[in-house]
């Protein structure tokens, strides 16, 4: 384990409680204190503040980067070196231009990689994805993603060179990737328009974001972003397809409410602001934000040696997306998504909206009225014009 902070522990808890076969052997960190009590909490025989001496150890098979991002490139590159299989946190890179050196040097050095996106590993979207996957909302036509909460909650996040950004790499890095996932990680995202600005925070990086994403196939992407949101964490996310809509909430509607006066109150969830009031826990979080799913999808694609489901390659793809993003929020245009390694579909023609009705008519729309009969809205093929039917 590279890094003893808050999401290192996220990832121990859930390493070695889910399959219950696997050790942390070895863990980094910068400071030796934390490195310490990391190993003691965790039963970790070794621990340093040397990077290179946890990772090429012998009885260590594979490095989990959980590391602020300037430091991915330089872990990923002592992996390559000592031929270790390796797998990190979001974002892959601060940039594109990061994430893709990384995503060559895995696959020169021809090592195994996984890109550690849990919110695609959710209970929620894992069946909100099936459902999709399998035709119940038919083609998909618009997918957001939202995370917003107060802020993070190490100081590395709120340097601009140490983190590469603010809400939109550190959170769109996930809203990205779980859109990408209804529309189809096959298709290319073309060109994104995005608004950014700095509300709130006395940082240099923007706090607060919203971006439409539009893919080849006339799909639109969009995610809500901000560190300015109070009231805790808030994961939504919606899907509308041609035959049906999704929606999911994560955090602030999980089915368990709770009101206290704030007696005894301890820890509710994460990024929660409050210990008092209406509060609303989660049952299990390892398991509700997709720790356990995706360690176990991880672990089991190395054993059997094959990628598993987001790799380097993924990481790469929502780098570069964020950077569009980034440019636009300066020039105010639509920018386009610069892809130098495209592995999807090529392309990909819009998909037709028109729906027959009969040899002569396109079907606009068919509804039950309140007074019991059925009405058809149809366009004449020939001539565009609209009319209106009522079936008896």
């Amino acid at each position: 384990m590279l890094g003893s902070g808050f999401i290192a522990r996220f990832y121990a808890e859930s390493i070695l409680g889910q399959r219950s076969r696997d050790s942390i052997v070895s863990v980094y960190s910068r400071r030796a204190q934390s490195a310490e009590k990391y190993a003691r909490d965790y039963k970790c025989l070794h621990w340093t503040t040397e990077m290179e001496e946890s990772i090429a150890r012998p009885d260590v098979d594979l490095v989990c980067i959980a590391l602020p991002n300037n430091l991915h490139e330089i872990a990923v590159l002592l992996c390559c070196k000592h031929k270790k299989a390796v797998m990190t946190t979001k974002p892959l890179g601060r940039n594109a231009t990061e994430a893709r050196r990384m995503l060559e040097a895995v696959e020169d050095a021809g090592i195994f990689n996984g890109y550690l996106e849990d919110l695609v590993y959710t209970p929620k979207f894992l069946k909100g994805y099936e459902s999709v996957k399998n035709g119940a909302l038919g083609r998909i036509l618009w997918a957001k993603s939202r995370e917003t909460h107060p802020g993070p909650h190490s100081d590395w996040f709120w340097d601009i060179e140490q983190a590469g950004g603010g809400c939109i790499l550190d959170l769109g890095c996930h809203c990205v990737e779980i859109a990408r996932s209804f529309i189809g990680k096959d298709i290319r995202p073309m060109e994104v328009m995005c608004w950014a600005d700095t509300q709130v925070k006395p940082i240099d990086a923007e706090d607060h974001a919203i971006a439409l994403v539009k893919y080849e196939n006339g799909a639109i992407g969009q995610f809500e972003v901000s560190w300015t949101f109070r009231g805790g964490l808030d994961l939504r996310d919606e899907v509308m397809g041609t035959e049906g809509t999704l929606w999911i909430n994560n955090c602030l509607r999980t089915g368990m409410e709770m009101f206290t006066t704030g007696k005894g109150a301890d820890y509710v969830a994460e990024k929660a602001e409050s210990t008092s009031g209406w509060l609303f826990p989660m049952g299990d979080e390892l398991n509700d934000f997709g720790y356990n799913h995706m360690f176990a999808e991880v672990f089991n694609a190395f054993e059997q040696g094959k990628a598993p489901k987001e790799t380097f390659y993924d990481g790469y793809i929502v780098n570069a997306v964020l950077d569009a993003a980034y440019r636009s929020a300066k020039t105010k245009l639509w920018e386009p998504v610069a892809l130098d390694i495209w592995r999807g579909r090529i392309g990909v023609s819009k998909d037709s909206h028109l729906t027959e009705y009969d040899a002569e008519h396109y079907l606009i729309k068919e509804e039950m009225t309140h007074y019991g009969t059925r009405k058809l809205i149809l366009k004449n093929k020939a001539s565009g014009k609209i009319s209106e039917r009522v079936l008896k």
